[in-house]
């Protein structure tokens, strides 16, 4: 192991690692699935200044990118819509939210599928409401994937968009074993990698979050392929190629008292909690 790697698990044992599921569910408080079903209504806040959960999802054909468990597709799906779709790349989650949404007496309504959101087969105009809950920040081909989103939306429908851009304190998505906030800039991807192994392969779901986090290019080197480094630049920079309008766009603070840094060009992308967007779909398309 690097230098790098021992100073990084040095430092890790100062900092208290945050909440997250993946802990939560080892310890036995609660299922991932749960878990997020219970954060259901945090993760639609963002919204709430455009558009009611009413306006999102009452009466409408919704598809849920980037679902996970599915937790938080069965609480959208409290909210009344006709039909509620949660789609993630990660197989077993298909299985895991289709039984949730049974055990939550919603299997009527919602269903999940395994599948890549940049190529889905689904027909054109098919959603009143697409919504990427902490997907933008995952997906492979963020260009791609809004092409698609925009084909499969109805005239007039909705895309709702937020993620945190990569250089949010936890940006790296590995605070289920790192607390250290802002490590993916203060260490290389190696080192981070390195450590992370070392933290949770003792752990029961070790081997798993593993191999769901990392990958291999093809010259053999690891990478952390979970994510895409979806920065706020990035994300501004692929909007110039959206044809469609953003009807409303905000970026939040980490706190209410960091908002002076949060506008700030050298210091935006680190103190930007989420990136918000809504997208209308042309009604002429």
């Amino acid at each position: 192991m690097s230098f790098s790697s021992q100073v990084l698990l040095g430092l890790n044992r100062l900092f208290p690692l945050p909440v997250h599921p993946f802990n939560l569910a080892n310890n036995g408080e609660m299922s991932y699935t749960e878990w997020q079903f219970q954060k259901g209504d945090q993760t639609i806040q963002f919204f709430l200044p455009f558009h009611s959960q009413e306006q999102m999802f009452s009466d409408k054909t919704v598809l849920d990118i980037g679902c996970g468990g599915g937790g938080k597709t069965c609480y959208y799906a409290t909210f009344g819509p006709k039909k509620m779709i949660g789609i993630d790349i990660v197989p077993h989650y298909a299985e895991e939210g289709n039984a949730f949404a049974r055990e939550k007496g919603l299997a009527d309504v919602v269903s999940f599928m395994t599948g890549d959101a940049a190529r889905t087969d689904f027909a054109d105009n098919t959603f009143d409401t697409i919504i990427m809950n902490d997907a933008m920040e995952h997906v492979a081909e963020p260009e791609k994937t809004l092409e698609e989103c925009f084909r499969i939306l109805k005239p007039g429908g909705h895309l709702y968009i937020n993620f945190p851009p990569y250089y949010h304190p936890y940006g790296a998505h590995l605070s289920d074993a790192i607390g250290i906030p802002w490590v993916h800039a203060l260490f290389s991807e190696q080192a981070l990698i390195d450590a992370y192994k070392k933290l949770v392969r003792d752990l029961p779901d070790g081997s798993d979050r593993i191999s769901f986090r990392f990958d291999k290019r093809p010259d053999g080197s690891e990478t952390i392929s979970y994510i895409n480094r979806m920065t706020i630049k990035r994300f501004r920079n692929i909007q110039k190629g959206v044809k469609h309008p953003a009807v409303y766009e905000r970026e939040i603070p980490l706190r209410n008292q960091l908002k002076g840094l949060a506008n700030v060009p050298g210091f935006r992308e680190f103190f930007v909690k989420m990136v918000v967007c809504v997208y209308q779909k042309s009604p002429s398309s």
